[in-house]
């Protein structure tokens, strides 16, 4: 069955080793939306991260392009209707800062607008979270927080090691891994999302409403966030520097991102 939609990670995947977009890459996507092949750029960050390089591929501020954000909490067109919102609320919130300063890490919030922080010390990777996907940092108490929120995800944001002490010593109590979707998208990121929202579930849901069945589906990623896009989609492709899990449970693996395997993907599998 040919291939109708591609589904593609930003970070690890589109972009090259240099957190670039190659013009190779360009090229061959191109020429898949030439071929009316829809394609979704499906990320953990918010529009505002991922609109420079919708834009560069053609695709932005369109009502018949679509994007997934926040690891799937979010599924809208690039001009930013939404179409899909599995969010966290405000005793969500609570309950999963009050665990991170039990743990000792840091911990901020992104809604589609603003990240929320309440330590003091900011974290240099909240930082470095707010220039990449181009949102601003708010401080705010606990106490000052609106419980009107909608909250697209948390994160546990911190060193590595840190990151990886939680998980070695499993400190996340049950009560919080089976009411949550937790998933390390990164070495320093651990974040938490509504139990319904994943790049699976949001790819899913899009589809159903453009009409395609996962057979007309190709995903592409590297990292533990991309794992339900992978499995969902009829032809899963792992990057080449993909993990071991992603590899594993892939269809296929393409080259890696600094040889961009995103285009050789698309060249191989999708073009006409």
């Amino acid at each position: 069955m040919a291939i109708k939609l591609i589904a593609i990670d930003i970070d690890g995947t589109l972009l090259n080793e240099k957190n670039e977009l190659a013009q190779q890459t360009i090229d061959a996507i191109k020429q898949a939306t030439a071929q009316n092949i829809k394609v979704v750029l499906c990320t953990g960050r918010p529009l505002t991260g991922a609109h420079p390089y919708l834009k560069r591929l053609g695709l932005d501020q369109q009502d018949d392009s679509y994007v997934i954000t926040f690891n799937g909490s979010l599924a809208q067109t690039t001009s930013g209707n939404v179409l899909v919102r599995h969010t966290l609320n405000f005793d969500d919130y609570i309950d999963i800062e009050a665990l991170s300063r039990k743990i000792g890490v840091h911990f901020h919030c992104e809604t589609d607008q603003y990240i929320y922080t309440a330590n003091k010390d900011l974290s240099p990777y909240t930082i470095g979270e707010a220039y990449l996907v181009r949102m601003p940092i708010r401080y705010r108490e606990v106490g000052e927080m609106s419980s009107d929120l909608s909250i697209s995800k948390g994160m546990m944001i911190d060193d590595p090691s840190i990151i990886s002490r939680i998980e070695e010593k499993q400190l996340i109590p049950d009560s919080i891994k089976d009411r949550f979707y937790i998933v390390k998208s990164e070495p320093f990121f651990l974040e938490f999302m509504n139990k319904n929202a994943s790049k699976g579930n949001a790819l899913n849901d899009l589809s159903k409403q453009l009409n395609l069945v996962p057979d007309e589906i190709m995903a592409l990623g590297d990292q533990g966030n991309d794992l339900t896009m992978i499995k969902y989609a009829g032809l899963g492709v792992a990057m080449g520097n993909a993990t071991d899990e992603i590899k594993a449970n892939a269809d296929q693996i393409t080259l890696t991102n600094a040889e961009n395997g995103v285009a050789a993907a698309i060249e191989k599998y999708a073009l006409k």
